[in-house]
């Protein structure tokens, strides 16, 4: 059993957030979820229910609430957080005592931040912020998520991964806005006596996904019978851990990691994207070359790798260690859920013919 009754999840309707809030739903009995998310783009109404379209507080009676708001409007996530620490109390421990944020709440796509870098500053800086400084105010732990991206690059050559004592080195407007939302929480734990707990994690994959994302743009375009599209060479390599297993290890985290201390999360799951690439073609049937290659991103780093070892210290291990099996399985929600992504493919796709063209990268 958890030391914490009750967790408010902030993005809760976003990818990670959302698988996290089924999976705690799922394994966890004995917490209530409260999700707080401003339903942005990126979120979807349909991850506030089960696969079978049941609404999420129905299937799962009195342990789950949904709060519209938007972590970067302080009053209203403060007001939030009061009505869930008022939600938790017992006369046996302090309510605020049983309460942990889990702050997911971000803007995450890297295209997105070139075009548009003062949304990301405004969500995943000053956001996190203010979930700081109300978790600081009312004694609540906190676990933010963050990701390896701040630590930059590796050379496609290099033996060395990312560590907990690797330097930042953000390469662009998404991952420097998560830096500065880390050092944030860091300072609020050195002055502020903040109880909070630090991730940073690998690539996810799974169901889930908005498909303007690598993986879950693939698949789509595979099941509409286009051919998959692949930045520049396709060599750039990302460490790829399954969403339930990222999951897992923040849970790992909230019931043994120490406060003050960051985890790194990984999978040991390096796969350069043409290799994903070739992967999902087998698993449709197609050739190993069909697809085509189009403009590079602009800065794309060329390879996270994570050692994961200060997560397994904690006893976690990730159960999806076969990355073809994990993969299939995603392609299988995909198929069975294409209400789920159809409309935002669309519009996805709409914003990728403006600024992406097929071309030889010989």
């Amino acid at each position: 059993m958890s030391i914490f009754s009750t967790v408010l999840v902030t993005g809760g309707a976003g990818f990670i957030g959302a698988n996290f809030v089924h999976r705690t739903l799922e394994t966890r009995p004995d917490v209530k979820v409260f999700i707080f998310d401003a339903l942005t783009y990126a979120a979807n109404p349909l991850n506030l229910r089960t696969d079978e379209g049941i609404p999420l507080e129905d299937a799962y009676p009195g342990r789950v609430e949904f709060i519209e708001g938007d972590v970067a409007d302080a009053p209203a996530f403060r007001a939030a957080l009061e009505r869930v620490i008022a939600a938790s109390g017992t006369s046996e421990q302090p309510s605020s005592e049983r309460v942990a944020i889990v702050h997911f709440a971000a803007e995450s796509h890297n295209d997105n931040s070139l075009a548009t870098p003062a949304i990301f500053a405004r969500t995943n800086v000053e956001g996190t912020l203010n979930v700081a400084q109300a978790a600081a105010d009312f004694g609540v732990r906190l676990h933010h998520i963050s990701t390896d991206e701040v630590f930059g690059d590796l050379a496609l050559d290099d033996p060395n991964r990312f560590t907990v004592d690797t330097p930042y080195n953000p390469s662009s407007p998404y991952s420097a806005s998560k830096a500065a939302a880390d050092h944030f929480v860091r300072a609020f734990v050195r002055s502020r006596g903040l109880q909070a707990t630090i991730s940073n994690c690998s690539n996810n994959y799974g169901p889930r996904q908005h498909p303007e994302k690598f993986i879950p743009r693939q698949i789509t375009g595979l099941i509409e019978g286009h051919k998959p599209r692949l930045y520049g060479t396709g060599e750039n390599v990302r460490d790829w851990i399954h969403v339930d297993d990222h999951n897992d290890a923040v849970w790992a985290i909230l019931d043994s990691g120490k406060v003050g201390q960051t985890y790194l999360i990984g999978a040991e799951g390096e796969r350069s994207n043409l290799q994903v690439v070739r992967d999902l073609l087998e698993i449709f049937d197609r050739p190993a070359d069909d697809f085509v290659h189009v403009t590079d991103r602009p800065g794309h780093d060329r390879r996270y790798a994570i050692d994961p070892s200060s997560v397994a210290e904690l006893g976690w291990q990730p159960h999806f260690t076969d990355f073809a099996s994990g993969l299939a399985k995603t392609v299988e929600w995909y198929r069975r859920n294409e209400k789920w992504w159809v409309e935002s493919r669309a519009a996805s796709e709409r914003k990728y013919r403006d600024n992406e063209q097929e071309i030889d990268p010989a």
